[in-house]
């Protein structure tokens, strides 16, 4: 009875420790780190999951902003909702508009937060627990063999229409959802759910998410400040737009809307020495050479990556400072690239005022700050490639002069 009940406390101890993370006066990155941050905003967020080996962050991220946006609007224990069937749906979209544009488009498991509405007003969606992706006994998502399979059916279509005089018959797309339905389990056309009869729309209307009150923006050079643009990156295969702000105002808008209770979510360059979610950070510092690398990032950016090792995780130093034409030039050179998104859910300082974004991450719960990470204001700038948030978070300001007010 002893031994059960000193095992109950340490039970409860570790679940509370846990529970207090991100809520204490001064967190930290690292057990052994000399990082103490003070708290500015944070906002309320559903458990860290974990996109699994699979090409789906997009999805994660922003259906984890939306369950966010939920919880701002009243409902303080929303359903968590399925990433999968949006992925799925995103899936025949992308078969549907690679064939059309004759191979002309990236078909890959990669996406944008904007795919989620456009996901969401043509097919709707639906709860985790209706559809989880996972066939019975599977415990953690793979899209590898399910996407090779996808592919190589795709470039099939795409060969037998090049070199045959008959057309393509509308059977290949039973044919990709067949491919889809035995992976991901069958299409949800109705549900229950709780006793109550939905379609993936009509559950959409109960939740009351308004898709259309939601806006992409982005910071570059090339595009004309305040005004519409297309990002020119390879997962933007539905050519979702974006508004252009400058620099200054698209850290403003961060911080603005977390102050006012929106979280954001955030499409960023991960595949740089500086980020590491095993140290539980993201710093830019001025020298680089100081990390040392060991290991390689996977193709889907979808867990820790390469080991990285520097003093630079463990104690505050000096970071580059950020302006636009560095911001650009990152951008020209591809030495910033389009890799993976995020949940920004906070915003701290450290014990030098130095400011930082805390995000929740989709590769699980395995580093000290249980799958969050801390973002320095330095690589926000650098390394951002857009935010999606709702039109209400933005300074009246900027509103006006994008004409969203």
């Amino acid at each position: 009875m002893i031994k059960h009940f000193i095992l109950f406390l340490i039970l409860v101890s570790s679940i509370s420790s846990q529970a207090q993370f991100a809520y204490t006066d001064s967190p930290t990155n690292a057990k052994d780190s000399e990082y103490k941050f003070t708290k500015i905003a944070h906002l309320d967020a559903t458990p860290v999951q974990s996109q699994g080996n699979t090409g789906t962050c997009w999805s994660f991220s922003t259906l984890s902003f939306f369950e966010s946006e939920l919880i701002r609007m009243g409902n303080e224990n929303p359903e968590i909702l399925s990433k999968m069937y949006v992925a799925r749906k995103a899936y025949e979209a992308k078969a549907e508009k690679y064939l059309r544009m004759n191979g002309k488009l990236q078909f890959s498991q990669g996406g944008l937060s904007h795919d989620i509405p456009y996901v969401i007003k043509r097919y709707g969606i639906v709860p985790e627990r209706i559809y989880s992706g996972l066939n019975e006994g599977v415990v953690k998502h793979n899209h590898s063999e399910m996407f090779a399979v996808l592919k190589s059916s795709i470039l099939g279509l795409m060969d037998f229409s090049s070199n045959s005089s008959k057309p393509i018959t509308p059977a290949w797309n039973n044919a990709l959802n067949g491919i889809l339905n035995a992976y991901l389990g069958d299409d949800i056309k109705e549900f229950d759910l709780d006793g109550v009869q939905y379609t993936p729309k009509s559950y959409t209307k109960h939740l009351g998410l308004e898709i259309d009150n939601y806006v992409s923006i982005t910071s570059f050079t090339h595009f004309d400040e305040n005004n519409e643009c297309i990002l020119a990156i390879p997962d933007n295969w539905s050519w979702g737009k974006s508004y252009n702000v400058n620099l200054d105002n698209l850290m403003k808008v961060a911080e603005y809307a977390l102050k006012n209770g929106y979280t954001l979510a955030w499409d960023a360059d991960v595949s740089e020495k500086g980020f590491s979610f095993s140290n539980g950070l993201a710093i830019n510092p001025l020298d680089v050479k100081t990390i040392s690398v060991s290991g390689k990032d996977n193709s889907n950016y979808s867990n820790g990556g390469a080991e990285k090792k520097s003093n630079a995780f463990k104690t505050p130093g000096e970071e580059i400072e950020v302006t636009p034409e560095l911001r650009q030039q990152a951008y020209e050179d591809k030495s910033t690239t389009d890799d993976h998104l995020m949940h920004i859910v906070g915003q701290y300082k450290d014990q030098n005022g130095t400011k930082y974004f805390l995000v929740k991450n989709s590769w699980g719960t395995g580093n000290y700050p249980e799958g969050y990470l801390y973002v320095s204001e330095s690589y926000f700038k650098l390394k951002t490639i857009s935010l999606y948030l709702h039109k209400d978070a933005l300074p009246a300001s900027l509103s006006k002069k994008l004409s969203l007010k």
